[in-house]
């Protein structure tokens, strides 16, 4: 039994750290020093253009790193994640342990896996230091929600060089869409955590309810929710805290009514609109109804164990790793799972969130980087395959990002299961991936979610006010594409 459950794909939340420009590092030995030439301001970096202006689109209230390093070749890389070494990690730990140990049993260039804290990593400011102080590591995980950080701040590997073509078709094109730029490859994921909707069989048998009552409106969805609210129980449960994890969670019910955060094109805001008003009215309305939580139990609202196996709530808002949490750790319990709810005239719509494996390009050998990348998880070979399969139906719960991955699991049945079955069949053909925004497009999307939902703030005024930051933002941005 695992004493918690690592979170998902999607949810780093960032803090402040100050905006640098070049930093140039003289030699590659643990206690190289780096100085900083000078502290310009964002507006600053703006007016500088090209590889500046870059950097600038990741700045503002996260910081950006525009780094130019002189490395010598070593023979260890650094590869830092939240999972491994850690015994509380459990199979998961493991996992990464048995890939860092296959690859150094057989390469020259070995790799050292560096546990980071999960609070650290995800929503701390340790990764982002380390590169601004020039000592970022060689590989490391990051999810499509703080992609364009580290890709316009120049540190991004491009994997293409190193993979076959049938290994670029082998992965889905809606999950490594935004993982792509200008058809190159930056990131290879592990995995793919489509969200939904998970219900207690025992909440809905003592509120007279079966599973055809499960609701697949809006309307119906917070009728059900008043009808499951009782004592200290509530009805549902959505995130209320502020970062890249609740945004992820609220984006499918933006786009199930055909709202979108900017225009195709990428240069104008197209957030205020009636599909983001009422998807900012739904989550008010679970708040304003009594419905649902302000606070959450456990490591968060990600934590399906100690929020709806509790009690706390009868329906949570969360996503396919909550299968393999509830597995391992309260096997007893007894659960449905179902699509998300739609609005009127709405159609179906999941978020693809996930991690992925990234090489820094300004790291101390970025080719041996990109090729243990491309060979964990990016190859056609037997083993590379195995790995994929083995961590999506074994150490965790996930859908493959790779079809020879999903086949393979498949037959050896790891999606036979109910819950499993709904993912990989219903949910994740309506999916799309988890966007990458720049992160002063992502704060102003976060702020607004957090002023209806919690501060009851007019919904038109919000949707207006953050579209306006949007495109105040837009008119300067010339980094990569924002999907």
């Amino acid at each position: 039994m695992r004493d918690r459950v690592i979170p998902p794909g999607g949810l780093q939340r960032l803090k402040n750290i100050p905006i640098m420009a070049e930093i140039k590092l003289e030699n590659s030995s643990s206690d190289q020093t780096s100085d900083v030439a000078e502290s310009i301001t964002r507006r600053e970096l703006f007016k500088k253009g090209g590889k500046i202006a870059a950097a600038a689109a990741v700045s503002s209230v996260f910081s950006p790193f525009f780094i130019h390093s002189v490395r010598a070749a070593t023979k260890t890389l650094s590869f830092w994640q939240f999972y491994a070494p850690n015994a509380a990690s459990g199979p998961q730990g493991k996992w990464f342990e048995d890939c860092v140990a296959a690859w150094n049993a057989k390469n020259d260039v070995k790799v050292a896996l560096q546990y980071v804290p999960n609070n650290d990593y995800m929503n701390g400011s340790k990764l982002q230091t380390a590169f601004a102080s020039g000592h970022g590591p060689d590989i490391f995980i990051i999810s499509p929600g703080d992609f364009l950080r580290y890709y316009n701040g120049g540190v991004l590997t491009d994997l293409t060089p190193y993979m076959d073509e049938e290994a670029k078709k082998d992965f889905y094109p809606n999950v490594m869409r935004t993982r792509e730029v200008d058809g190159k490859i930056y990131g290879l994921p592990m995995e793919v955590e489509p969200m939904a909707m998970y219900y207690s069989v025992k909440a809905f048998e003592d509120a007279g309810l079966t599973d055809k009552d499960v609701p697949t409106t809006w309307d119906s969805f917070l009728e059900t929710a008043k009808k499951l609210t009782k004592g200290k129980q509530f009805g549902c449960l959505f995130e209320t805290t502020p970062g890249y994890y609740q945004t992820f969670t609220w984006y499918p019910f933006l786009w199930q009514g055909g709202g979108e955060i900017a225009t195709p094109d990428g240069k104008k805001s197209a957030y205020n609109s009636p599909a983001t008003v009422q998807a900012l009215k739904f989550w008010q309305d679970s708040i304003k109804q009594n419905v649902a939580s302000r606070n959450y139990l456990g490591g968060g609202v990600w934590d399906v164990v100690a929020n709806l196996a509790s009690g706390y709530c009868a329906m949570q808002n969360v996503g396919i790793w909550a299968v393999s949490a509830l597995r391992d750790n309260a096997k007893d319990f007894k659960y449905g799972v179902f699509p998300l709810p739609v609005p009127p005239g709405g159609k179906p719509s999941s978020d693809l969130g996930g991690w992925a494996f990234v090489a820094n390009a300004k790291g101390q050998n970025p080719e041996a980087a990109a090729k243990f990348i491309v060979w964990a998880l990016g190859s056609m070979q037997e083993d590379s395959i195995q790995r994929v399969v083995d961590w999506c139906i074994k150490a965790k719960s996930d859908v493959s990002p790779r079809k020879s991955a999903m086949d393979k699991g498949t037959a050896a049945g790891g999606y036979d299961s109910a819950p499993m079955k709904m993912f990989k069949d219903v949910i994740f053909p309506t999916g799309r991936g988890e966007p990458r925004l720049a992160p002063e497009v992502y704060k102003a999307v976060s702020d607004s979610i957090q002023a209806c939902q919690l501060g009851g703030t007019d919904l038109k005024q919000a949707a207006e006010q953050a579209s306006g930051q949007i495109d105040s933002f837009l008119a300067g941005y010339s980094g990569a594409p924002m999907l």
